[in-house]
Protein backbone atom coordinates (compact mmCIF):
# COMPACT_ATOMS: atom_id res chain seq x y z
CA UNK A 1 0.00 0.00 0.00
CA UNK A 2 1.49 3.12 -1.08
CA UNK A 3 0.97 6.10 1.35
CA UNK A 4 -1.79 8.54 0.39
CA UNK A 5 -0.29 12.10 -0.42
CA UNK A 6 -2.18 14.81 -2.20
CA UNK A 7 -1.73 18.43 -2.50
CA UNK A 8 -3.55 21.40 -3.21
CA UNK A 9 -1.50 23.75 -5.32
CA UNK A 10 -2.98 27.65 -5.56
CA UNK A 11 -1.20 30.39 -7.90
CA UNK A 12 -1.53 33.47 -5.87
CA UNK A 13 -2.67 35.82 -8.67
CA UNK A 14 -5.87 36.63 -7.28
CA UNK A 15 -8.55 35.88 -4.69
CA UNK A 16 -9.46 32.02 -3.86
CA UNK A 17 -13.02 31.42 -5.94
CA UNK A 18 -15.54 28.42 -5.25
CA UNK A 19 -13.66 26.15 -7.74
CA UNK A 20 -10.74 26.93 -6.38
CA UNK A 21 -11.97 25.83 -2.61
CA UNK A 22 -13.85 22.87 -3.77
CA UNK A 23 -10.32 21.68 -5.21
CA UNK A 24 -8.37 21.79 -1.91
CA UNK A 25 -12.09 20.67 -0.17
CA UNK A 26 -11.59 17.29 -2.26
CA UNK A 27 -8.02 16.75 -1.83
CA UNK A 28 -7.97 17.54 1.81
CA UNK A 29 -11.56 14.93 2.18
CA UNK A 30 -9.55 12.48 0.20
CA UNK A 31 -6.54 12.97 2.46
CA UNK A 32 -8.32 12.80 5.62
CA UNK A 33 -10.86 9.87 4.36
CA UNK A 34 -7.58 7.44 3.10
CA UNK A 35 -5.60 8.77 6.66
CA UNK A 36 -2.92 10.24 3.94
CA UNK A 37 -1.32 13.35 3.89
CA UNK A 38 -2.67 16.91 2.50
CA UNK A 39 -0.08 19.41 1.18
CA UNK A 40 -0.25 22.99 0.37
CA UNK A 41 1.98 24.27 -2.13
CA UNK A 42 2.12 27.91 -3.94
CA UNK A 43 2.72 28.06 -6.50
CA UNK A 44 3.56 31.48 -7.70
CA UNK A 45 5.89 31.42 -10.70
CA UNK A 46 4.01 34.21 -12.42
CA UNK A 47 6.09 36.90 -11.41
CA UNK A 48 4.09 40.06 -12.94
CA UNK A 49 1.06 38.76 -11.08
CA UNK A 50 1.25 36.39 -8.55
CA UNK A 51 1.43 38.55 -5.09
CA UNK A 52 2.17 38.61 -1.25
CA UNK A 53 -1.35 39.68 -0.30
CA UNK A 54 -2.94 37.32 -2.58
CA UNK A 55 -0.72 34.20 -0.74
CA UNK A 56 -2.01 35.78 2.34
CA UNK A 57 -5.82 35.46 1.29
CA UNK A 58 -5.41 32.07 0.41
CA UNK A 59 -3.90 30.77 3.61
CA UNK A 60 -6.51 33.27 5.22
CA UNK A 61 -9.62 30.75 3.65
CA UNK A 62 -7.50 28.20 3.83
CA UNK A 63 -7.06 28.87 8.18
CA UNK A 64 -10.98 30.19 8.45
CA UNK A 65 -12.35 26.79 6.83
CA UNK A 66 -10.24 24.64 8.94
CA UNK A 67 -8.73 22.92 5.92
CA UNK A 68 -5.42 22.24 8.00
CA UNK A 69 -2.64 21.17 5.88
CA UNK A 70 -0.25 18.21 7.24
CA UNK A 71 2.67 19.90 5.12
CA UNK A 72 3.15 23.35 3.22
CA UNK A 73 3.91 27.07 4.48
CA UNK A 74 4.38 27.47 8.25
CA UNK A 75 4.76 23.51 8.63
CA UNK A 76 7.14 22.48 6.44
CA UNK A 77 9.52 19.31 6.27
CA UNK A 78 12.84 19.70 4.97
CA UNK A 79 12.61 16.46 3.08
CA UNK A 80 9.92 18.17 0.59
CA UNK A 81 11.18 22.54 1.63
CA UNK A 82 10.64 24.49 0.33
CA UNK A 83 6.73 24.79 -0.81
CA UNK A 84 7.27 28.59 -2.51
CA UNK A 85 8.13 27.57 -6.39
CA UNK A 86 10.12 30.75 -6.48
CA UNK A 87 12.25 29.50 -3.74
CA UNK A 88 12.62 25.91 -5.54
CA UNK A 89 13.41 28.22 -8.37
CA UNK A 90 16.23 29.29 -6.79
CA UNK A 91 17.68 26.67 -5.13
CA UNK A 92 18.11 25.48 -8.58
CA UNK A 93 15.92 22.62 -8.37
CA UNK A 94 13.94 23.06 -11.86
CA UNK A 95 17.46 23.92 -13.47
CA UNK A 96 18.44 20.62 -12.65
CA UNK A 97 15.76 18.42 -13.98
CA UNK A 98 15.73 20.96 -17.37
CA UNK A 99 19.56 20.30 -17.90
CA UNK A 100 18.67 16.42 -17.95
CA UNK A 101 16.07 17.02 -20.58
CA UNK A 102 18.07 18.50 -22.44
CA UNK A 103 20.78 16.43 -22.11
CA UNK A 104 19.01 13.04 -22.72
CA UNK A 105 17.56 15.12 -26.06
CA UNK A 106 14.06 15.61 -24.54
CA UNK A 107 14.19 19.63 -24.57
CA UNK A 108 16.24 22.22 -26.56
CA UNK A 109 16.81 25.76 -26.65
CA UNK A 110 14.16 28.25 -28.43
CA UNK A 111 15.32 31.45 -29.60
CA UNK A 112 12.36 32.30 -31.13
CA UNK A 113 10.64 35.33 -30.45
CA UNK A 114 7.05 35.72 -29.19
CA UNK A 115 6.53 37.40 -32.66
CA UNK A 116 7.15 34.25 -34.52
CA UNK A 117 5.82 32.39 -32.54
CA UNK A 118 2.61 34.32 -32.80
CA UNK A 119 3.23 34.11 -36.58
CA UNK A 120 3.66 30.23 -36.39
CA UNK A 121 -0.27 29.64 -34.90
CA UNK A 122 -1.44 32.39 -37.44
CA UNK A 123 -0.04 30.52 -40.39
CA UNK A 124 -1.04 27.37 -38.64
CA UNK A 125 -4.86 28.26 -38.40
CA UNK A 126 -4.75 29.73 -42.10
CA UNK A 127 -3.87 26.47 -43.02
CA UNK A 128 -6.69 24.97 -40.96
CA UNK A 129 -3.89 23.15 -38.70
CA UNK A 130 -3.69 22.93 -34.90
CA UNK A 131 -1.90 26.61 -33.66
CA UNK A 132 1.31 25.65 -32.35
CA UNK A 133 5.15 25.99 -32.66
CA UNK A 134 6.45 24.79 -36.12
CA UNK A 135 9.88 23.64 -33.94
CA UNK A 136 12.06 24.92 -35.90
CA UNK A 137 14.83 25.12 -33.21
CA UNK A 138 14.38 21.83 -32.33
CA UNK A 139 17.37 20.70 -34.27
CA UNK A 140 19.87 23.73 -34.22
CA UNK A 141 23.56 23.02 -34.58
CA UNK A 142 25.98 24.14 -31.76
CA UNK A 143 27.21 26.46 -34.21
CA UNK A 144 23.72 27.73 -34.67
CA UNK A 145 23.15 28.17 -30.91
CA UNK A 146 26.60 30.14 -30.50
CA UNK A 147 25.70 32.31 -33.47
CA UNK A 148 22.62 33.14 -31.61
CA UNK A 149 23.55 33.65 -28.77
CA UNK A 150 26.67 35.91 -30.04
CA UNK A 151 23.48 37.83 -31.32
CA UNK A 152 22.21 38.31 -27.98
CA UNK A 153 18.68 36.10 -28.21
CA UNK A 154 17.67 35.05 -25.09
CA UNK A 155 16.65 30.89 -25.68
CA UNK A 156 13.55 28.96 -24.03
CA UNK A 157 13.61 25.77 -22.94
CA UNK A 158 10.74 23.42 -25.00
CA UNK A 159 9.99 20.10 -24.05
CA UNK A 160 10.40 17.65 -27.33
CA UNK A 161 7.09 16.25 -27.47
CA UNK A 162 6.23 12.71 -29.42
CA UNK A 163 4.34 13.96 -32.54
CA UNK A 164 3.18 10.41 -33.39
CA UNK A 165 0.71 7.79 -31.56
CA UNK A 166 -1.26 9.31 -28.26
CA UNK A 167 -1.18 9.77 -24.95
CA UNK A 168 -3.36 7.98 -22.42
CA UNK A 169 -4.94 9.55 -19.67
CA UNK A 170 -6.55 6.85 -17.11
CA UNK A 171 -8.41 9.39 -15.31
CA UNK A 172 -9.99 7.92 -12.14
CA UNK A 173 -13.23 9.74 -12.35
CA UNK A 174 -13.77 10.12 -16.51
CA UNK A 175 -11.68 6.73 -17.44
CA UNK A 176 -9.58 6.63 -20.38
CA UNK A 177 -8.88 9.64 -22.40
CA UNK A 178 -6.77 9.69 -25.55
CA UNK A 179 -4.79 12.74 -26.73
CA UNK A 180 -3.69 12.66 -30.07
CA UNK A 181 0.09 13.91 -29.63
CA UNK A 182 0.32 15.20 -33.79
CA UNK A 183 -1.95 18.23 -32.21
CA UNK A 184 0.43 19.53 -29.28
CA UNK A 185 3.12 20.49 -30.53
CA UNK A 186 6.46 20.96 -28.24
CA UNK A 187 6.01 23.38 -25.55
CA UNK A 188 8.00 26.05 -23.32
CA UNK A 189 9.01 23.75 -19.79
CA UNK A 190 11.35 27.15 -18.97
CA UNK A 191 11.12 30.69 -19.15
CA UNK A 192 14.42 32.61 -20.47
CA UNK A 193 14.96 33.87 -17.31
CA UNK A 194 15.03 30.76 -15.93
CA UNK A 195 11.61 30.41 -14.26
CA UNK A 196 9.54 27.53 -14.93
CA UNK A 197 6.45 27.10 -16.98
CA UNK A 198 2.94 25.37 -14.54
CA UNK A 199 3.40 22.26 -16.82
CA UNK A 200 6.96 21.38 -15.79
CA UNK A 201 7.12 22.84 -12.22
CA UNK A 202 4.00 20.69 -10.96
CA UNK A 203 5.58 17.80 -12.28
CA UNK A 204 8.76 18.19 -10.58
CA UNK A 205 7.34 19.17 -7.41
CA UNK A 206 4.88 16.75 -7.46
CA UNK A 207 7.44 13.75 -8.25
CA UNK A 208 9.93 15.11 -5.31
CA UNK A 209 6.58 16.06 -2.67
CA UNK A 210 5.97 12.46 -3.75
CA UNK A 211 2.44 12.64 -4.30
CA UNK A 212 0.13 9.58 -4.95
CA UNK A 213 -2.85 11.69 -6.52
CA UNK A 214 -3.42 14.90 -8.13
CA UNK A 215 -7.00 15.99 -8.03
CA UNK A 216 -7.76 19.39 -9.81
CA UNK A 217 -10.07 20.65 -11.76
CA UNK A 218 -11.48 19.83 -15.55
CA UNK A 219 -9.96 22.72 -16.88
CA UNK A 220 -6.38 21.17 -16.20
CA UNK A 221 -7.43 18.05 -18.66
CA UNK A 222 -5.74 19.64 -21.42
CA UNK A 223 -2.50 19.59 -19.36
CA UNK A 224 -1.86 16.08 -18.40
CA UNK A 225 -0.43 15.01 -22.17
CA UNK A 226 2.51 17.53 -21.64
CA UNK A 227 2.84 16.29 -17.96
CA UNK A 228 2.78 12.61 -18.74
CA UNK A 229 5.57 13.03 -21.32
CA UNK A 230 7.49 15.02 -18.86
CA UNK A 231 7.31 12.21 -15.93
CA UNK A 232 8.10 9.62 -18.91
CA UNK A 233 10.97 11.34 -20.51
CA UNK A 234 12.28 11.63 -16.47
CA UNK A 235 11.20 8.26 -15.97
CA UNK A 236 9.01 8.95 -13.19
CA UNK A 237 5.84 7.05 -12.01
CA UNK A 238 2.60 9.27 -12.75
CA UNK A 239 0.40 9.33 -10.24
CA UNK A 240 -3.26 9.06 -10.32
CA UNK A 241 -5.15 11.82 -12.35
CA UNK A 242 -9.07 13.12 -11.23
CA UNK A 243 -10.10 15.63 -12.86
CA UNK A 244 -13.44 17.52 -11.29
CA UNK A 245 -16.27 18.09 -13.56
CA UNK A 246 -16.79 22.27 -13.93
CA UNK A 247 -18.93 24.37 -11.85
CA UNK A 248 -22.03 26.41 -13.96
CA UNK A 249 -23.58 29.46 -12.64
CA UNK A 250 -27.39 29.28 -13.44
CA UNK A 251 -27.00 30.27 -17.36
CA UNK A 252 -25.09 27.22 -17.91
CA UNK A 253 -21.62 28.98 -18.35
CA UNK A 254 -18.37 28.11 -15.96
CA UNK A 255 -19.74 30.17 -12.73
CA UNK A 256 -18.31 33.81 -12.83
CA UNK A 257 -17.95 35.87 -9.69
CA UNK A 258 -21.41 37.27 -11.57
CA UNK A 259 -23.09 34.57 -9.50
CA UNK A 260 -21.05 34.47 -6.35
CA UNK A 261 -18.42 36.49 -4.89
CA UNK A 262 -14.86 36.74 -5.91
CA UNK A 263 -12.90 35.90 -2.60
CA UNK A 264 -14.83 33.13 -0.96
CA UNK A 265 -13.96 35.58 2.18
CA UNK A 266 -16.84 37.50 0.95
CA UNK A 267 -19.26 34.82 2.46
CA UNK A 268 -17.62 35.03 5.32
CA UNK A 269 -18.37 38.78 5.56
CA UNK A 270 -21.66 38.26 4.59
CA UNK A 271 -21.86 35.84 7.49
CA UNK A 272 -21.97 32.34 6.36
CA UNK A 273 -20.62 29.48 8.48
CA UNK A 274 -17.39 27.35 7.17
CA UNK A 275 -18.97 24.50 8.09
CA UNK A 276 -21.98 25.84 5.36
CA UNK A 277 -19.61 26.58 3.06
CA UNK A 278 -17.41 22.82 3.17
CA UNK A 279 -20.65 21.01 2.78
CA UNK A 280 -22.44 23.43 -0.23
CA UNK A 281 -19.00 23.08 -1.81
CA UNK A 282 -18.79 19.32 -0.96
CA UNK A 283 -21.87 18.83 -3.49
CA UNK A 284 -20.63 19.95 -5.95
CA UNK A 285 -19.30 17.63 -8.34
CA UNK A 286 -19.98 14.47 -5.82
CA UNK A 287 -22.94 13.02 -3.91
CA UNK A 288 -23.63 9.86 -2.08
CA UNK A 289 -26.11 6.90 -2.78
CA UNK A 290 -28.75 8.24 -0.52
CA UNK A 291 -28.33 11.61 -2.15
CA UNK A 292 -27.85 13.28 1.49
CA UNK A 293 -27.88 17.19 1.68
CA UNK A 294 -26.19 18.03 4.92
CA UNK A 295 -22.84 16.45 6.32
CA UNK A 296 -21.54 17.34 9.59
CA UNK A 297 -17.20 17.65 8.54
CA UNK A 298 -16.86 14.35 10.45
CA UNK A 299 -19.37 12.90 8.26
CA UNK A 300 -17.93 14.52 4.69
CA UNK A 301 -14.98 13.24 5.63
CA UNK A 302 -16.04 9.21 6.40
CA UNK A 303 -18.27 9.49 3.26
CA UNK A 304 -16.09 10.98 0.72
CA UNK A 305 -14.61 8.92 -2.09
CA UNK A 306 -13.43 9.58 -5.88
CA UNK A 307 -15.69 6.89 -6.78
CA UNK A 308 -18.96 9.09 -5.95
CA UNK A 309 -17.07 12.10 -8.55
CA UNK A 310 -19.54 13.14 -11.07
CA UNK A 311 -18.14 13.18 -14.73
CA UNK A 312 -21.48 16.32 -15.57
CA UNK A 313 -20.98 19.80 -14.68
CA UNK A 314 -22.63 20.65 -11.23
CA UNK A 315 -24.58 24.11 -10.74
CA UNK A 316 -23.68 26.57 -8.00
CA UNK A 317 -27.13 28.18 -6.20
CA UNK A 318 -27.02 30.63 -4.15
CA UNK A 319 -30.16 30.03 -2.89
CA UNK A 320 -29.39 26.71 -1.81
CA UNK A 321 -26.41 27.75 -0.19
CA UNK A 322 -28.53 30.32 2.02
CA UNK A 323 -30.61 27.89 2.67
CA UNK A 324 -28.19 25.22 3.95
CA UNK A 325 -26.42 28.24 6.25
CA UNK A 326 -29.86 28.47 7.76
CA UNK A 327 -30.13 24.83 9.14
CA UNK A 328 -26.56 24.79 10.07
CA UNK A 329 -27.58 27.46 12.14
CA UNK A 330 -30.57 26.41 13.38
CA UNK A 331 -28.74 23.02 14.31
CA UNK A 332 -26.71 25.19 16.92
CA UNK A 333 -27.98 26.06 20.50
CA UNK A 334 -28.37 29.51 21.11
CA UNK A 335 -24.91 30.18 23.15
CA UNK A 336 -23.02 28.45 19.83
CA UNK A 337 -25.20 31.08 17.42
CA UNK A 338 -23.92 34.11 19.82
CA UNK A 339 -20.20 33.45 19.49
CA UNK A 340 -20.39 32.75 16.04
CA UNK A 341 -21.84 36.31 16.25
CA UNK A 342 -19.61 37.96 18.07
CA UNK A 343 -17.01 36.46 16.45
CA UNK A 344 -18.61 37.76 12.70
CA UNK A 345 -18.58 40.77 14.61
CA UNK A 346 -14.99 40.77 15.05
CA UNK A 347 -13.93 40.06 11.50
CA UNK A 348 -16.11 42.60 9.86
CA UNK A 349 -14.89 45.03 12.82
CA UNK A 350 -18.12 46.02 14.09
CA UNK A 351 -17.52 44.90 17.55
CA UNK A 352 -18.72 48.75 18.53
CA UNK A 353 -22.11 47.26 17.88
CA UNK A 354 -23.01 45.45 20.64
CA UNK A 355 -20.92 47.17 23.05
CA UNK A 356 -23.59 49.00 24.86
CA UNK A 357 -26.38 45.54 24.48
CA UNK A 358 -27.10 43.58 27.11
CA UNK A 359 -25.34 40.17 26.47
CA UNK A 360 -28.17 38.26 27.89
CA UNK A 361 -30.98 40.09 26.32
CA UNK A 362 -29.08 39.46 22.94
CA UNK A 363 -28.90 35.83 23.84
CA UNK A 364 -32.30 35.76 24.49
CA UNK A 365 -33.51 37.66 21.52
CA UNK A 366 -31.55 35.43 19.62
CA UNK A 367 -33.61 32.20 20.87
CA UNK A 368 -36.61 34.69 19.91
CA UNK A 369 -35.47 34.71 16.64
CA UNK A 370 -33.54 31.76 16.09
CA UNK A 371 -35.42 29.78 13.26
CA UNK A 372 -35.37 33.40 11.07
CA UNK A 373 -31.56 33.65 10.87
CA UNK A 374 -30.17 32.67 7.79
CA UNK A 375 -26.86 34.24 7.62
CA UNK A 376 -25.12 36.03 10.68
CA UNK A 377 -25.51 39.18 8.94
CA UNK A 378 -29.34 39.28 9.57
CA UNK A 379 -29.42 39.29 13.24
CA UNK A 380 -28.51 43.18 13.92
CA UNK A 381 -31.68 43.82 12.25
CA UNK A 382 -33.60 41.18 13.41
CA UNK A 383 -32.91 42.14 16.78
CA UNK A 384 -31.48 45.72 17.06
CA UNK A 385 -34.67 47.15 17.87
CA UNK A 386 -34.49 45.78 21.16
CA UNK A 387 -31.57 47.97 21.95
CA UNK A 388 -32.38 51.01 20.76
CA UNK A 389 -33.84 53.71 22.91
CA UNK A 390 -35.10 55.72 20.22
CA UNK A 391 -37.59 53.53 18.10
CA UNK A 392 -36.97 53.61 14.28
CA UNK A 393 -40.61 53.72 12.62
CA UNK A 394 -41.27 51.84 9.39
CA UNK A 395 -43.16 54.37 7.47
CA UNK A 396 -45.31 52.04 6.03
CA UNK A 397 -45.91 50.31 8.92
CA UNK A 398 -47.33 53.61 10.85
CA UNK A 399 -49.43 54.96 8.05
CA UNK A 400 -51.24 51.48 7.51
CA UNK A 401 -51.38 50.25 11.41
CA UNK A 402 -51.37 53.38 13.07
CA UNK A 403 -52.40 56.37 11.15
CA UNK A 404 -54.81 55.08 8.30
CA UNK A 405 -58.25 56.44 7.83
CA UNK A 406 -59.55 52.77 9.49
CA UNK A 407 -56.82 51.97 11.83
CA UNK A 408 -56.10 55.47 13.39
CA UNK A 409 -58.76 55.74 16.22
CA UNK A 410 -59.21 52.29 16.96
CA UNK A 411 -55.28 51.71 17.34
CA UNK A 412 -55.06 54.96 19.40
CA UNK A 413 -58.04 53.45 21.71
CA UNK A 414 -55.74 50.04 22.14
CA UNK A 415 -51.98 52.55 23.13
CA UNK A 416 -53.97 54.72 25.67
CA UNK A 417 -55.58 51.67 27.03
CA UNK A 418 -52.63 49.44 26.62
CA UNK A 419 -50.56 51.95 28.31
CA UNK A 420 -52.95 52.67 31.51
CA UNK A 421 -53.51 48.82 31.91
CA UNK A 422 -50.40 47.58 31.53
CA UNK A 423 -48.71 49.70 34.62
CA UNK A 424 -51.13 47.58 37.17
CA UNK A 425 -50.14 44.31 35.26
CA UNK A 426 -48.99 41.69 37.85
CA UNK A 427 -48.01 38.91 35.47
CA UNK A 428 -45.71 40.26 32.44
CA UNK A 429 -45.07 36.31 31.24
CA UNK A 430 -46.38 35.57 27.75
CA UNK A 431 -48.98 33.69 28.17
CA UNK A 432 -50.60 36.64 30.55
CA UNK A 433 -49.38 39.26 28.23
CA UNK A 434 -51.93 37.26 25.70
CA UNK A 435 -54.53 37.24 27.47
CA UNK A 436 -54.56 40.28 28.33
CA UNK A 437 -55.16 41.63 24.91
CA UNK A 438 -57.28 38.98 24.15
CA UNK A 439 -59.65 40.25 26.55
CA UNK A 440 -59.04 43.98 25.77
CA UNK A 441 -60.19 43.20 22.18
CA UNK A 442 -63.82 41.28 23.50
CA UNK A 443 -64.21 44.01 26.05
CA UNK A 444 -63.70 47.04 22.78
CA UNK A 445 -65.73 44.35 20.08
CA UNK A 446 -62.65 44.36 18.37
CA UNK A 447 -60.70 41.64 16.08
CA UNK A 448 -57.67 40.62 18.00
CA UNK A 449 -55.40 41.60 15.25
CA UNK A 450 -56.98 45.14 15.36
CA UNK A 451 -55.58 45.04 18.92
CA UNK A 452 -52.08 43.13 18.51
CA UNK A 453 -50.83 45.28 15.42
CA UNK A 454 -50.76 48.57 16.96
CA UNK A 455 -49.26 47.42 20.07
CA UNK A 456 -46.19 45.70 17.47
CA UNK A 457 -46.03 48.45 16.05
CA UNK A 458 -45.76 50.75 19.08
CA UNK A 459 -42.74 48.99 20.42
CA UNK A 460 -40.64 47.60 17.69
CA UNK A 461 -41.76 49.87 14.78
CA UNK A 462 -42.51 47.32 12.07
CA UNK A 463 -44.95 44.79 11.35
CA UNK A 464 -42.57 41.43 11.70
CA UNK A 465 -40.56 40.01 13.88
CA UNK A 466 -40.83 37.92 17.08
CA UNK A 467 -43.76 36.47 18.52
CA UNK A 468 -45.61 39.61 19.87
CA UNK A 469 -45.72 38.66 23.86
CA UNK A 470 -42.68 36.74 23.73
CA UNK A 471 -41.20 39.94 22.86
CA UNK A 472 -43.29 42.15 25.14
CA UNK A 473 -42.02 39.76 28.21
CA UNK A 474 -38.02 39.69 26.77
CA UNK A 475 -38.32 43.55 26.73
CA UNK A 476 -39.79 43.83 29.99
CA UNK A 477 -42.62 45.94 31.81
CA UNK A 478 -40.86 49.55 32.33
CA UNK A 479 -39.78 49.23 28.46
CA UNK A 480 -43.04 48.26 27.17
CA UNK A 481 -44.92 51.05 28.36
CA UNK A 482 -42.38 53.20 27.88
CA UNK A 483 -42.63 52.46 23.82
CA UNK A 484 -46.06 52.50 23.90
CA UNK A 485 -46.15 56.37 25.37
CA UNK A 486 -43.57 56.97 23.02
CA UNK A 487 -45.93 56.07 20.06
CA UNK A 488 -48.76 57.87 21.92
CA UNK A 489 -46.77 60.92 22.12
CA UNK A 490 -45.64 60.92 18.42
CA UNK A 491 -48.07 60.19 16.53
CA UNK A 492 -51.44 60.93 18.63
CA UNK A 493 -50.78 64.07 19.95
CA UNK A 494 -50.51 66.61 17.98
Amino acid sequence: MVDIRVRFAPSPTGDLHIGGVRTALFNWLFAKNKNGKFILRIENTDELRSTEASTNVILDIMNWLKLNWDEGPGNELSKYAPYYQMERRDKGIYQTYVDKLINSGFAYRCYCSIKEVDEMRKNAQNNKLSPRYDGRCKNLTLIQIKQKEAEGKKAVIRFKMSNVGITVLNDLIRGRVEFDNSLLGDFVIMKSNGTPTYNFACVVDDYLMEITHVLRGDDHISNTPRQIQIYDALGWRIPEFAHLSMILGHDGTRLSKRYGHTSVLEYRKEGYLQETLLNYIALLGWSTENSQQIFTIEELIENFSIERCGVSPSTFDPAKLLWLNGEKIRSKNPDQVYELFVDWLKYTNNEKLIEEWDVNLLKKAIILEHDKIKILKDIPSLVGFFFKKDIEYNEKAVQKVLLSDKSKNIAKLVLVESALRLLNQQDFSSSALEQYARELALEKGLKTGQVFHPIRVAISGKTQGPSLFHMMELMGQNEVIRRINIAINKFFKK
